[in-house]
């Protein structure tokens, strides 16, 4: 009759060791502080028109960045092939124009808004957008816009 006992005393202790595990892992998940918070990068919702080349055109690409920033470069080159008579494109380089970062506090580059002529922001990107992602939500709120109007 022992012997019929000892795969049930197995059995059990395994199932208390399993038990044993799941509670310390339950404990120690509870324990775990949460994530800092995260930095969210403020986007302007609105630019005066004034403050970049080509008031007078339909549209605003306005690409904020700095020397420093490796993506950068590559948000305005992107940008820049959307250059037309209705869409101005302007980069505003922290050295070059510290006065824009400042008055709409640009603290993360690249930003890249798109404006209409009132100023409004009608889209963004904080980080460098792939060319197609910039180029579809240029067309997109011009859509937009002529639809509206």
């Amino acid at each position: 009759m022992c012997g019929d006992t000892e795969p049930v005393e197995r059995f059990l202790l395994a199932a208390v060791v399993v038990l044993v595990a799941v509670v310390v892992a339950v404990v120690m998940d509870r324990r775990r502080p949460e994530a800092p918070t995260q930095g969210s990068w403020a986007v302007p919702a609105q630019l005066d028109r004034a403050d970049f080349a080509r008031p007078e055109a339909e549209w605003l690409v306005a690409v904020f960045t700095s020397a420093t920033c490796d993506s950068c470069a590559k948000a305005v080159e992107q940008a820049r092939v959307l250059a037309s008579d209705a869409v101005a494109v302007e980069e505003a380089e922290v050295r070059d124009r510290p006065d824009l970062h400042r008055r709409y506090h640009i603290d993360a580059v690249p930003i890249i808004v798109v404006a209409d002529r009132d100023g409004v922001v009608r889209t963004s990107f904080t980080g460098p957008p792939s060319a197609t992602d910039l180029w579809a939500a240029v067309a997109g709120v011009r859509d937009d816009a002529a639809t509206e109007g």
